[in-house]
C-alpha cells in the first residue's frame, strides 16, 4: 500500500470508531498488533495491549470508563509505512463525572495493508486528574478540567 492508501485506511478506522463499529475496526489490525497508551494512574485502559483480543478489551474498557463528547481528527500525514494524525478530544469520565479536553497525536505503522502498531500521545495530566477518585475538598461530579 502507498501513503495515500494508508491514510484512507486510518481515516476509515476513525469513522468506524466514531460510529461504534469496533468489530469492523479490528478487522483493519494485524492479529499481533500493538496498541500503546501512556501509563496513567487510575486510567483503566492505559498501557500496552498486544493482539486483537487485548485491543478489543481496550475498547470495552474505554467505553466503560469514558464517553467521547468530542473526538476530532485534524491533520493527517503519511510517509512510507507511517501515518500520523493530530486531533483534539473532550472526554467525560463516567466514574467521576468530570470532563477534560485533550489534544492528541496518533502514530500508526501499517504492515501488509493493516495496522501493526498504534501509539497514542495525549495530555496525561488532565486525564489523571479527571479519573482520580474524589478526595476531601475536591468536587466529584461536574468538575470540568481543561488543559
Amino acid at each position: 500500500m502507498d501513503a495515500q492508501e494508508n491514510k484512507r485506511l486510518v481515516m476509515e478506522g476513525y469513522q468506524m470508531f466514531q460510529s461504534g463499529d469496533i468489530p469492523q475496526l479490528l478487522e483493519r489490525y494485524q492479529d499481533d498488533a500493538l496498541w500503546i497508551e501512556p501509563e496513567v494512574e487510575n486510567v483503566p485502559f492505559s498501557g500496552l495491549h498486544k493482539g486483537k483480543a487485548a485491543i478489543a478489551q481496550f475498547f470495552k474498557d474505554l467505553d466503560n470508563a469514558a464517553q467521547a463528547l468530542r473526538f476530532e481528527p485534524k491533520d493527517i500525514i503519511a510517509e512510507g509505512d507511517k501515518v500520523v494524525v493530530t486531533g483534539e478530544a473532550t472526554w467525560m469520565v463516567r466514574q467521576t463525572g468530570r470532563t477534560y479536553d485533550s489534544p492528541w497525536v496518533h502514530v500508526f505503522t501499517i504492515r501488509d495493508g493493516k495496522v501493526a502498531r498504534f501509539q497514542d500521545y495525549h495530555d496525561t495530566a488532565a486525564g489523571e486528574r479527571a479519573y482520580r477518585p474524589g478526595q476531601p475538598g475536591q468536587a466529584t461530579t461536574g468538575a470540568s478540567l481543561h488543559h
